[in-house]
């Protein structure tokens, strides 16, 4: 359905560019420009399960402001993201792609993550995290780990959540950066390197990097409202939003933004046959996204002292309370408490802050410098309602109903000196830009344990309260410092060099490079590429982190990878990941209106951190012990299973990066800022490791989460019209195929480690659509639709199905909500 709302977009708009410039466009040229158009459109969308991979949906920043509307022109964006130098997007050495204020807003989604999502094709995410993971909102690129991106803000690093994304997945194990955290509206741009990038920026950056760049107005501001609901009813969204900026002397400036968000629960738990510790009940499971209330507010100020320095400071903080419901306990469980069985559910309490501060200036002894300080933290707290403690009410004949489950957090203090000067030399058309710098860093990361009734006898249904024993207080520091040289060797020829090195106090020292360069062939036409080497070291939270998740029917433990119970497993010491990346690329500029990029990437991990070592039994229930936990009552011993994080496996990453926008002028009738972007992406097993017992660390289902768990390509095609004082977005996006090695829930293979159901999820197409009309030159109101024509995802086979849970949401792409409606209000001032 969403094809035939796209074509017709493109039919009208070819036929409006005809009837108003028919002297440009003759019957014949008109003919073929349509044919093509919709060809282009029909074979785009017609190319299943390929292996592509995209350049961003970017289309410039530059903006004509026009009452509550923005006419968005297609010029080029300075960055700074990727080059120590600022340039133009179209001339950069490497694929960055720019995000718009105007885009994200446009995109109806009022969660920084997902409306990144709705216009890159190179970003994911994993449709719901399962346990504490479901509670925080973080994102993929390329494919690869949330760890494995780095999140920066005005160019200065942001700590990642404390928040351990536990179940099998894509994204299991990894603690990434919660963007949802971030204001909106307090976002200028976005910039998005598209390349590996541990030589410029540190560790963390071997997919690339998100460089969230903040608004600096001097005058005005905004007030926004947005109400929406899914078709079904539920997950009722609210929210409201505010933005104001002034000066400050000459030239300073100082902006604040707020934000309140509260979102309802979704269920989309299908009926089932209760059996075994379910029967009896009355109640059905809560599978859906989590209810959320989250405040957030920001600032972003500089003020110059006298003319050459600026002292600046920006910050962020946040609260989120997050509920999430897990799976129903039948009413045979504990029927003098829970008659008709219950529903626990896992609560998290957040508080996440954010500041920097810094100075900066153009002239010391002819270098350009910054000096600056950031620290952020991110401090959770866990408990769970409607519960119990089955053990303990044995022992004793009582349990709570309510219960701290424990607390995790996790800080990051960086502090940067940076210097950068051009040299002249004479046998060079350009200046030789010299860049060098400085980095400390102390990350600290702590957990602390529950209430003593949570842990003991067993524990809590569904999270288990931390034990003293997982309790920890863990730090590390780490140095580095940089070169970068930048310069032309040609008129035609770019070339940029950087340099590396940093030391961990806890894993040692690691050096990396990087080579960029360009060749202009004409003012139009490009070739750029580059070769570089990464790092990324273990997070704390992988080192020091351990539970024990029970569902009714099984229960898998976490362990530490550096404690005894992980060694007695297998476990060795955790090494850092290195990685080889490569990128050629193609940049097509024939006109001011046609921007069209191709790039072809390849990204080499070794050592990578995953899950494995994976055993059930008493092996696993023998570790568990040596971890302080007990096993919950009534569960075989066939279905309690231990793993660990271990460097399990090398893999490669491949794929091309498209996209193209094409600014149409429609005279009288407005403007069509046309956008494609392309992202076909493959990652397959390279090396599989081996354990201390001499198997395979991953098993099939491991591997298949890191090599087909996320969807093998991603196209996303529409544009946005202006005319007069009514605008309209519209949007199709396609996923392909995800596949993954389902657990048996049911028969003899219930909880095994070892066998596994094969399932594919096709490809899915979405649909968003959103119409905006000004009121006056200052109050506009938009309507729109995500996933227009609800689509959901596959059903997982039966035999895989777990008390109603029929989609897998790990694998999902397009989430398990269904079409999403809302109305938004925006009044500027």
């Amino acid at each position: 359905m969403g094809l035939y709302v796209l074509f017709i977009f493109v039919y009208l708009s070819g036929s409006l560019v005809k009837n108003k410039y028919p002297e440009r466009l003759g019957n014949q040229s008109f003919v073929r420009w349509k044919c093509k158009a919709i060809s282009v459109a029909v074979s785009t969308f017609a190319c299943s399960g390929s292996v592509f991979a995209q350049n961003v949906v970017a289309q410039p920043a530059n903006a004509v402001q026009q009452g509550g509307q923005t006419d968005v022109q297609v010029q080029d964006q300075v960055v700074v993201t990727g080059t120590r130098t600022a340039t133009k997007a179209t001339r950069s050495l490497t694929p960055v792609d720019v995000i718009t204020a105007a885009q994200l807003k446009n995109t109806g989604q009022t969660d920084l993550r997902d409306a990144l999502i709705a216009l890159s094709p190179a970003i994911q995410r994993q449709a719901m995290g399962g346990a504490q993971a479901a509670l925080v909102d973080v994102l993929t690129l390329h494919g690869l780990s949330p760890d494995q991106v780095l999140v920066l803000v005005n160019g200065k690093r942001r700590h990642s959540t404390a928040t351990i994304s536990l179940n099998p997945g894509p994204q299991q194990g990894s603690t990434g950066v919660d963007v949802d955290l971030i204001p909106v509206s307090a976002v200028d741009h976005v910039e998005i390197l598209r390349d590996g990038a541990a030589a410029q920026y540190g560790s963390d950056a071997i997919a690339g990097v998100i460089n969230i760049i903040l608004k600096s107005d001097t005058k005005g501001g905004s007030i926004e409202t947005s109400t929406g609901q899914t078709y079904q009813g539920d997950g009722l969204h609210q929210d409201e939003s505010a933005h104001y900026g002034l000066a400050l002397g000459a030239g300073g400036f100082l902006d604040l933004s707020a934000e309140v968000s509260r979102e309802n629960h979704t269920d989309r738990t299908a009926q089932y046959a209760h059996t075994g510790a379910l029967a009896g009940s009355v109640s059905n499971i809560y599978f859906g996204d989590p209810s959320s209330t989250r405040e957030v507010v920001g600032f972003n100020a500089g003020y110059y002292v006298g003319n050459d320095v600026e002292l600046y400071g920006f910050g962020t903080y946040a609260h989120k309370n997050a509920a999430s419901y897990q799976s129903i306990r039948g009413a045979t469980v504990l029927p003098a408490i829970y008659p008709n069985g219950f529903i626990p559910q896992d609560l998290l309490n957040e508080n996440d802050f954010s500041v920097t501060a810094g100075a900066k200036g153009n002239d010391l002894l002819g270098w350009k410098w910054d000096l600056s300080t950031t620290y952020g933290g991110d401090y959770d707290n866990f408990s769970q309602v409607t519960s119990e403690n089955i053990g303990l009410y044995n022992a004793t004949g009582h349990t709570p109903t309510k219960f701290y489950i424990g607390s995790q957090q996790n800080t990051e203090w960086t502090n940067n000196l940076d210097f950068t000067r051009p040299f002249n030399f004479s046998i060079l058309p350009a200046p030789v830009t010299v860049s060098f710098g400085f980095e400390q860093r102390t990350e600290g990361y702590s957990v602390g344990p529950g209430e003593p009734d949570a842990y003991l006898y067993g524990g809590t249904p569904a999270l288990v309260g931390l034990s003293p024993a997982s309790a920890s207080n863990n730090t590390r520091n780490v140095l580095g410092t940089y070169i970068d040289l930048a310069t032309k060797l040609t008129q035609k020829w770019q070339i940029d060099l950087a340099g590396r090195f940093e030391h961990y106090s806890d894993v040692g020292d690691t050096t990396n490079g990087k080579i960029s360069t360009r060749y202009d062939f004409t003012p139009w036409i490009a070739l750029r590429g580059s070769v570089g080497t990464g790092f990324r070291a273990p997070t704390l939270a992988q080192e020091y982190y351990t539970t024990l998740s029970p569902t009714p029917t099984s229960a898998f433990a976490l362990l530490a990878a550096n404690s005894a119970a992980a060694k007695a497993l297998g476990a060795q010491p955790l090494k850092p990941e290195e990685s080889t990346s490569y990128n050629l690329g193609f940049v097509l500029t024939p006109t001011r209106d046609i921007n069209v990029t191709l790039d072809a990437y390849q990204i080499d991990i070794r050592n990578r951190i995953v899950e494995g070592g994976s055993q059930a039994g008493e092996a696993a229930i023998n570790a568990i012990g040596l971890a302080g936990f007990s096993t919950p009552l009534g569960i075989p011993a066939s279905a309690i299973s231990a793993s660990y994080f271990t460097n399990g496996a090398n893999t490669r990453t491949k794929g091309i990066d498209l996209s193209a926008t094409y600014h149409t002028y429609l005279g009288q009738y407005g403007t069509i800022d046309w956008d494609l972007g392309v992202n076909f992406n493959n990652t397959t097993l390279t090396h599989l490791a081996a354990g201390a017992n001499g198997q395979p660390l991953l098993n099939a289902q491991q591997i298949a989460y890191l090599t087909t768990g996320t969807p093998k390509s991603k196209i996303i095609i529409g544009g946005v019209w202006n005319f007069g004082k009514w605008g309209v977005s519209l949007h199709e996006t396609r996923y392909g195929t995800t596949s993954a090695e389902e657990s048996y829930r049911t028969g003899p293979n219930a909880g095994s480690v070892s066998v596994f159901i094969p399932f594919t999820n096709k490809a899915e197409y979405t649909t968003d659509i959103e119409a905006r009309y000004d009121v006056t030159k200052r109050f506009e109101l938009a309507v729109g639709a995500k996933n227009l024509f609800n689509e959901y995802p596959n059903k997982i086979p039966q035999a895989a199905q777990y008390a109603g849970a029929v989609y897998d949401p790990t694998t999902s792409a397009i989430g398990m909500d269904g079409g999403f409606y809302y109305l938004r209000a925006k009044y500027l001032f």
